[in-house]
């Protein structure tokens, strides 16, 4: 096991190649424009961690459309200028840590259209990162000139919340569940759809909020590690249907083999990879299942396929976007089922509380608290709501019985009467009927009058006329 184990780790990690944001720069010992300042073309990805950088570039003049801008994406502060004009600072780049003031993750500096040259345009970037923590291969994300502002998809943003909103949804049903049967695969969907939902919050956060570049290496651990929390909980989860006896080993096992990613260069493929590694254990197991010819084994194996699928052609595609809608089509099925499961449960566990309590003389009140004996003479009268009813007992309580009125009309028939569609009153309880205003109303011995509808009129009377129970005629 643990030799194919180090083969799917050895596989999915060869998929991750990070690119690097070097496009036509140069690298500068300070100021382009000192006298003296030496250039050369920039070798390997921009690297401002622990330093101050000077960077320079000939730049294009845009040909498309509408206002442009420069945008530094990664964890450094920046300033720029375009043609020796000032365009911008984030933060303030300086030569030490006392001496920087950190920026923003994501900065934008928009370019005036009197700017450009027709040719010729130079280009110079300030950068410097003191601040950001554990050191990365590859800090900047991007640094380029771009429409602005920058087109997004008009779609990524909405799915992306949906999603999240779904699975973080899909977690407090299970949780919720959990705490009902105490089931280890509730707990399990629970944590899965919760990594996930948090995973697309923090994946979306730098679409939604400003955030200082510090704080974007521990967004980058965070979302490695709940990649790797979802990968492992799928395991334990797949494990647990089809190969309970290896439940311990395979978690133990899904665990070192998802720990295995952190030796993968950069954070997008460290991720990818836990995902790739977790997805792959996974679906190994699942085809035990299906060997086995265990229920559901096939469909969730064709499901496994299909997302490590897009998961080799689409990396980044992957990790942005389609694993938080597969998660969700994953998860969001299964708790329906696990909902009319527990439905069905519910209905089967008190229709035998009450098929082993019912007595002649009493009715078995089914509700959220549990099963209730009432003594049919403690009930007044009986008002209905759809498949609810409303017990109006001698002592003043109200109870919740989920019961129709129509059955209960004719279970406890003849010591009732209906008065109304939606009221059934206990004729030991019925004193008199009224006329009052034009409309017909009924007195019990506790409680106000009920209205009488004018076809069960003359069932009133003759209840009225007819004797009581234990009355002589």
């Amino acid at each position: 096991m643990a030799r194919w184990m180090i083969l799917i780790g050895v596989l999915v990690a060869s998929l991750a190649t990070p690119a690097t944001a070097n496009e036509g720069w140069d690298v500068c010992d300070g100021p382009p424009a000192a006298t003296g300042a030496i250039c050369a073309p920039l070798r390997g990805p921009v690297d401002p961690q622990g330093r101050e950088l000077w960077l320079r570039k000939r730049q294009a003049t845009p040909t498309g459309p509408g206002p442009h801008a420069l945008y530094l994406v990664g964890v450094a502060s920046s300033e720029a200028w375009l043609n020796g004009q000032w365009l911008g600072r984030n933060g303030r780049p300086g030569p030490s840590q006392a001496a920087e003031e950190p920026g923003v993750y994501q900065a934008a500096f928009p370019i005036s259209d009197r700017l450009w040259k027709p040719e010729g345009n130079t280009l110079v970037v300030h950068l410097s990162s003191f601040e950001g923590g554990m050191r990365l291969d590859y800090p900047m994300g991007a640094v380029l000139v771009a429409p602005y502002p920058y087109p997004l998809p008009k779609l990524l943003m909405p799915a992306m919340l949906l999603a999240a909103g779904a699975l973080l949804a899909a977690a407090f049903g299970f949780g919720v569940i959990h705490v009902i049967r105490r089931t280890g695969s509730s707990l399990a969907l629970a944590g899965m759809a919760g990594a996930a939902g948090l995973h697309a919050v923090l994946e979306s956060a730098n679409l939604i909020v400003t955030y200082p570049y510090p704080l974007h290496i521990w967004r980058l651990v965070a979302i490695w590690a709940l990649a790797a929390l979802f990968g492992i909980l799928l395991v334990s989860w797949v494990t647990a249907r089809f190969w309970p006896r290896a439940g311990r080993k395979a978690s133990a096992g899904a665990a070192l083999l998802v720990a295995t990613s952190l030796f993968v260069p950069g954070y997008d493929a460290k991720t990818a990879a836990s995902l790739g590694l977790g997805l792959a254990l996974a679906a190994a197991i699942t085809a035990r299942g299906v060997y086995h010819r265990h229920p559901g084994a096939r469909a969730l194996l064709a499901w496994l396929v299909l997302i490590l699928g897009l998961l080799t052609i689409w990396p980044d595609v992957f990790v942005n976007l389609s694993y938080f809608v597969l998660a969700a089509c994953l998860v969001l099925p299964l708790l329906m089922v696990e909902v009319v499961r527990l439905g069905w449960e519910g209905e089967r566990r008190e229709a035998a509380l009450a098929r082993a309590a019912g007595r002649a003389d009493r009715l078995t009140v089914t509700s959220s608290r549990g099963v209730v004996l009432v003594p049919l003479g403690e009930i007044v009268a009986i008002l209905g709501a759809d498949d609810y009813v409303e017990l109006r007992l001698v002592d003043g309580r109200t109870l919740l019985h989920a019961a129709r009125l129509d059955t209960l009309e004719r279970d406890l028939s003849p010591g009732y009467v209906r008065v109304h569609r939606s009221a059934l009153v206990n004729l030991a309880h019925l004193t008199r009927l009224e006329r009052e205003e034009g409309r017909y109303r009924v007195h019990l011995s506790l409680g106000g009058p009920l209205p009488v509808s004018r076809g069960r009129l003359a069932t009133v009377r003759a209840a009225l006329d007819a004797p009581r129970p234990g009355e002589i005629a």
